[in-house]
């Protein structure tokens, strides 16, 4: 199903109809503030392993992100922040960046694995964040890649549509995508460190 939303004020109905789609286990396609991604409900583990099929990888192997809509949501699944890490993360989300943080011992029972570590992004997308709002807990997500390699990331939603409308239940047409992926701030070591250069400029 692709369903039309504005990015400024999205309609509460098809907000409403994403997350019935997510709270059934279904995989959901959505515009960012960066480039569009492909997610489901963190509390779905079955959807999870879904993406990973659709990106032709295992689940273990597939780089996977929490988007959340608040500091206090982000703040459930890390362990506690230092102030100057706090004071970083909210100055720059929301924004295109994904900040790799120290997960809490919640992150392995969720994701069935040992993980440590967990990706948060904050979008500043009003259509996401009305998702996760009215969700009332985070996306699980990661990017949709071409298999253009010079174009990199599909950047229309209809297209995006034509290609996994088999594979997905929503996709959201918010309007054209960015085809330039978030900053990545890996934060685990107590010294940020920016491991990919994107989008977002990192204000310190």
């Amino acid at each position: 199903m692709l369903i039309k939303i504005h990015p400024e004020n999205p309609a509460p109905r098809h907000i409403k109809m994403v997350v019935e789609a997510l709270e059934k286990g279904g995989v959901v396609i959505f515009p960012t503030d960066t480039i569009y991604g492909m997610g489901c409900s963190l509390y779905q583990p079955r959807a999870f392993d879904k993406i990973s099929q659709i990106k032709g990888g295992k689940k273990e192997k597939t780089s996977f992100s929490v988007i959340v809509n608040s500091l206090s949501m982000l703040s459930e699944f890390t362990k506690p922040l230092e102030n100057t890490l706090f004071r970083l993360i909210r100055r720059n989300l929301p924004g295109p960046f994904t900040f790799i943080l120290n997960a809490n011992n919640k992150v392995p029972k969720i994701f069935q694995s040992r993980k440590k570590t967990i990706g948060i992004r904050i979008p500043d997308n009003r259509i996401t964040s009305s998702i996760v709002e009215e969700l009332g807990h985070p996306l699980l997500t990661t990017s949709i890649r071409d298999e253009d390699e010079v174009i990199e990331y599909t950047t229309d939603p209809e297209l995006i549509y034509e290609k996994y409308r088999d594979l997905v239940a929503v996709v959201i047409d918010g309007g054209y995508g960015d085809n330039e992926p978030s900053t990545v701030v890996d934060c685990t070591s107590g010294e940020p460190e920016i491991i990919r250069q994107g989008k977002g400029v990192l204000e310190e």
